[in-house]
This record gives C-alpha cells, structure tokens and sequence, in this order.
C-alpha cells in the first residue's frame, strides 16, 4: 500500500455485521441479499466509496458461511465469539481491533442491516473529523443516527462502555455536548432490516 499522497487523516471503516436476524427467523444479516450481494458486501462498499482505506468487519452469526459468501478482499474480519450478547461486544471487538492494527486516526462506525445509509453520508460523517478526538454523528431531521466517527482516542472508553445491546448510545448520551450532528437525512434513509417485513427494502 505505502504512503498515500494526502497527509489527512487516516479514518478506518468499522463494520458491525455480527447480527443473527432474531426476528428475520435466525437469517444472518449479513448474509441477507441486495443488489444480488450479500449485504455485507454492500456495507463494505459503502464505506470504501465514502472514504474508508482501510475496512474491519465484525462477524458473529454464521461467521464461516459470510467468509465463504461474501467477497471481502483487503478487510480485516474479526470474529466475536459473543455476538449473541449484543451489539456491544461486537463495538468493543472491532475497537480492539483498530487499536491493535494501528495506524488509524478515527472509525467510521456503520451497521450492516442499514442498507440506505450510503457513501455520500458516510462522507459527510468523515469530513466532520477534527482530531483524534472527534465525536461526529449523521442525523435524520435532527435525530441522531449511524453512521458515527469515533476518535481514536476515545476508542478504549467507548470499548469500556459498551454492553448489551447499545453499542455506543451509552457514551454517545454520556458526551452529548461534544458530538458534531452532521445532517444525512436528505441523502440517506436510516431505517433498520430488523423484521420480514423490513425486507422490501432490500433491491
């Protein structure tokens, strides 16, 4: 890879796709089609053409069945033996990952069940970065949402805090003040594919 030309900031996508899809009858979401592509594919995708060099990829259900599947070249795939406990530990596998791979200056953290969020929020969301330090979010009609930057240097807190099924919120509600709304709602749709019926939305 070697040096790129530009001397900004290093910002590495971070993609939470361990999901089991409970409520899709146990279909991982990763797995799930779009565009005839799993959807982690298009995940991936979306944060390479928003501006993510570098891509880690957190799997948890079906892990071997998304690596044989889906074509992830060049991204780091962490598996998370304890998906099942939530978003949470899937948020602090993926940090530990980026903290031990080096090299990065922020995460773009995205899910993978949000199919209409695409690369024009994830760079709204990147352009946000000020330092290693930065807290920046998308928002749709003022309502905070995904995809969220993370500095670096807060990647081991967000880690410490992050249980259960809330991935981040607890920090994020925690350091309010601080975070950077950058206002996606005209180029992007935040909906989640939770259940059968949030499938319609897949192409």
């Amino acid at each position: 890879m070697g040096h790129t030309t530009t001397d900004g900031p290093r910002i590495a996508g971070l993609l939470l796709a361990a999901g089991g899809g409970r409520r899709l009858g146990g279909r991982p979401k990763a797995l799930l089609e779009h565009r005839g592509r799993p959807l982690v594919e298009h995940a991936v995708g979306v944060l390479r053409a928003g501006g993510c060099e570098v891509v880690h990829v957190v799997l948890g259900a079906a892990a071997d069945s998304v690596r044989e599947r889906a074509s992830l070249p060049g991204c780091v795939l962490i598996d998370n033996p304890d998906w099942q406990e939530g978003m949470g530990s899937s948020l602090r596998a993926g940090l530990a990952s980026l903290a031990s791979a080096g090299g990065a200056d922020a995460a773009v953290v995205s899910l993978v069940d949000q199919p209409g969020i695409g690369p024009e929020a994830v760079r709204r969301v990147t352009a946000a970065y000020r330092s290693r330090d930065a807290l920046a979010a998308a928002a749709y009609d003022g309502k905070r949402g995904h995809p969220v930057l993370i500095g670096a240097e807060r990647w081991a807190d967000v880690g410490l805090s992050a249980e259960g099924d809330r991935g981040a919120r607890a920090y994020l509600k925690e350091h309010e003040p601080s975070i950077v709304l950058v206002e996606c709602g005209d180029v992007a749709e935040a909906y989640d594919i939770d259940t059968v019926d949030d499938l319609a939305h897949l192409e």
